[in-house]
């Protein structure tokens, strides 16, 4: 990616970057820790520089190797729904990709640990957050089905992906921490939010959402 060119957007994409937070919010986005985050950081930079132009559209872009950047929406949604008050201790993510949802993260969390199968991308994601200077950021060449253990217990987990959710993942959240993820519901996907409790698991439907699958292995 040529930084110059990106610096360039990045001079000009502040109006840019207010419309979408505007969008989001006429959507149903409220929390304005995450609204900031949103405004806060330059989706062009996880971007391929021949979609820079598109960077701030509200739709999912694509970023190599079958994977996508999520549509801004849902990753403001995904976001607000592990929100409580005052700010986030450690949250995994399963699935890097370009950078973005964790980078998104590390504005409202002590601790980001992001986990992502296809090394190319976790290389590329850990040089951004590294220019960014988003050094809460951890990233890890590894299945996203294991989860991090040794970094466990988790505030929040969200999982870029859709299919059946590992039991793994559950186990490594805190009591009152939250998971957001894409469910395998038959013919789509359900985003799923699940908080645990000291009874154990609250579940709650979010809405129909489309991600890539959730697979295992390295690549």
């Amino acid at each position: 990616m040529g930084s110059s060119a990106h610096s360039g957007i990045g001079m000009t994409s502040e109006g840019t970057r207010q419309r979408l937070v505007r969008r989001l919010r006429e959507k149903g986005v409220s929390d304005d820790r995450v609204l900031d985050a949103v405004a806060a950081t330059p989706r062009h930079l996880f971007v391929d520089e021949a979609l820079s132009s598109r960077a701030y559209e509200d739709t999912a872009l694509p970023i190599g190797r079958g994977q996508t950047i999520s549509q801004p929406y849902v990753v403001a949604m995904m976001t607000q729904a592990v929100m409580r008050e005052g700010k986030l201790g450690k949250v995994l993510e399963i699935g890097t990709g370009s950078g973005y949802q964790a980078a998104i993260l590390a504005r409202l969390a002590d601790k980001v640990f992001t986990t992502e199968r296809i090394g190319e991308l976790q290389r590329g994601a850990r040089q951004r957050f590294h220019r960014m200077g988003l050094h809460n950021i951890y990233t890890r060449h590894a299945d996203g089905m294991d989860g991090w253990p040794s970094q466990a217990p988790f505030d929040a987990i969200l999982v870029t992906a859709g299919g059946r959710i590992p039991e793994t993942l559950y186990e490594q959240l805190d009591v009152g921490g939250v998971l957001v993820a894409p469910e395998d519901a038959g013919a789509y996907q359900q985003l799923i939010r699940v908080e645990r409790t000291d009874q154990g698991f609250e579940r709650e439907e979010l809405g129909a959402v489309t991600f890539v699958p959730l697979l295992q292995g390295l690549d």
